[in-house]
């Protein structure tokens, strides 16, 4: 079964994505708004990821979609039908959802980036895209808490960069750390793909992990007071995906042998620990 056959709620049970855990702190009909706009992105990306279809099929089926988003035009797609709604009830352009689709849809044929700049306009549209309908769906009141949005969509997008060096590498034939920097470095495209790690590997890799750190203190230094209470999922989120980074340091980027997660009780702690510090916050 496909995730374009699923209803939303089946779309975010099956990911068991950290992001479907950090909306169990929001109020019932932003979560189920928020599940909504999860279940649009995961659609989406699978698309764009499925080795079945051809390329060309692929990228038809995604101008389809951005069409629709940006005409509000429902398909009669029942993740898409809800989806089309939000813009209008939460008043951010439906242009947004346009450049999450081009973000995703660079994925069928794009394999490297040259310049980090280059890797940064990708992960605007993936990522902080993503942040800013989400702050309007968590309902935001400072027009500042978009630099956070953008600045955290990058922090996390860079976590999962350095975390699924090893799985893209093997399973798509994706690098997405610049080749600048690769030749900064001197690590060769072969060592990533043939899962070949070295020191010079692990050098870039601190490399990474201290830029993301960069973005997330950024986010930090950007999200207002008055936003915070309100932000209490996006900060759960952004709790999860930083201690990944600090536990991929620790561990020495061990990306070709498994995949970086937290067990379910350090993330029920920080849910916890998150919830108690917006009730408190003034």
């Amino acid at each position: 079964m496909t995730s374009g056959t699923l209803s939303t709620e089946q779309i975010v049970r099956r990911a068991k994505s950290n992001l479907a855990f950090a909306l169990a702190c929001l109020p019932k009909e932003r979560r189920r708004d928020m599940i909504s706009f999860y279940a649009f992105c995961r659609v989406v990306d699978d698309i764009a990821d499925d080795t079945q279809v051809p390329a060309a099929d692929k990228e038809k089926e995604l101008n389809h979609w951005k069409r629709c988003v940006e005409a509000g035009e429902p398909p009669g797609h029942p993740v898409l039908d809800e989806m089309l709604v939000l813009p209008k009830k939460y008043g951010f352009p439906r242009a947004w959802l346009g450049e999450i689709i081009d973000g995703v849809a660079s994925d069928i044929t794009k394999t490297r980036y040259e310049t980090f700049e280059e890797l940064l306009g990708y992960c605007y549209k993936v990522a902080s895209v993503v942040g800013l309908v989400s702050i309007e769906i968590f309902g935001h009141t400072n027009p500042a808490t978009r630099d956070y949005a953008i600045n955290l969509g990058y922090a996390l997008q860079f976590t999962n960069i350095i975390r699924d060096v090893g799985q893209d590498a093997r399973d798509t034939g994706r690098i997405y750390i610049p080749r600048k920097e690769l030749r900064q470095f001197g690590v060769l495209e072969s060592e990533i793909l043939d899962a070949r790690p070295s020191e010079r590997f692990t050098k870039m890799m601190d490399f990474q992990y201290a830029r993301a750190r960069d973005y997330y203190a950024a986010a930090q230094k950007a999200l207002p007071p008055e936003d915070r209470k309100s932000m209490v999922a996006s900060e759960i989120m952004a709790a999860i995906y930083s201690r990944i980074l600090d536990k991929l340091k620790q561990e020495r980027y061990p990306v070709f042998t498994k995949r970086c997660r937290l067990s379910k009780l350090h993330k029920v702690w920080i849910l916890g620990s998150h919830l108690i510090k917006a009730r408190f916050c003034r």
